[in-house]
């Protein structure tokens, strides 16, 4: 590892050791130079901001496994126990719950290992009576006013998905506390580039980004950090969808 990388990966890792650095060196080498020296070098993103948009990436790409070894890590760049669990909850809008469960399962476990105590205080503020009028005024907050009762819109074949988006997506996770809402839109940004075959939404959610204030610039540099867990395909084509976006605006 250079220099950079080790001060990098003890500082945030704590200096704990990972099977592949004994079992393929020369690949932990060629992984650490790059991600924890190269890229992490390459802006002026900060820790915290950073680790949350890989905690989002491994979430997409359903890396839970590695999820797990990161978690650390990202309680070190100032992520508390709340936030990370606030990340896993909203991916289920997202990823579903088919993908997400392992990831549970890995936080638990992490938590665990830190001496974090379970289960975490509740961050819900709706309850089943105003869910749907608090989830859309979120909506409305974050891509305007052409949101305003769009649970009502569609064709019937639709509506209830409609109804969902607004009482569930965005009453459910969105008016919960622990992340505000550019938190949650960077991290939907990060699931949507991770999972591929999105880009659509990925598209509306770049846009929706810039539009409360997680600007073009920024949403790059996201991309960049996050590269090196998704590769260079799905990083592409995120910048071709940010650009779609920002032309769009």
């Amino acid at each position: 590892m250079t220099d950079r990388a080790r001060e990098y990966f003890d500082r945030l890792f704590s200096g704990e050791s990972w099977e592949m650095a004994e079992t393929d060196p020369e690949l932990w080498e060629i992984f650490t130079d790059f991600a924890f020296d190269e890229v992490v070098n390459s802006d002026d993103l900060d820790d915290r901001t950073r680790f949350e948009a890989i905690l989002a990436t491994l979430l997409g790409s359903g890396a839970s496994e590695l999820f797990s070894q990161v978690v650390p890590a990202a309680i070190n760049s100032g992520l508390t126990p709340v936030e990370i669990k606030e990340i896993i909850y909203q991916s289920v809008a997202y990823l579903g719950m088919g993908r997400i469960y392992p990831f549970i399962k890995a936080a638990n476990k992490a938590f665990s290992e830190e001496g974090v105590k379970l289960p975490l205080p509740g961050q819900s503020t709706v309850n089943a009576e105003n869910r749907r009028e608090r989830g859309n005024s979120v909506q409305v907050s974050i891509f305007g006013d052409n949101m305003k009762e769009f649970w009502e819109t569609g064709s019937q074949e639709i509506r209830n998905i409609n109804i969902w988006l607004a009482d569930n997506c965005f009453g459910d996770y969105y008016t919960r506390t622990g992340l505000n809402n550019n938190e949650r839109e960077l991290i939907t940004f990060c699931f949507l580039a991770a999972q591929g075959g999105c880009e659509p939404q990925l598209v509306s959610h770049a846009s929706v980004n810039m539009r409360i204030g997680n600007d073009k610039a920024f949403l790059i540099k996201v991309i960049s950090q996050c590269l090196p867990y998704i590769g260079y395909p799905r990083s592409l084509n995120a910048v071709r969808c940010v650009n779609e976006a920002a032309a769009q605006n």
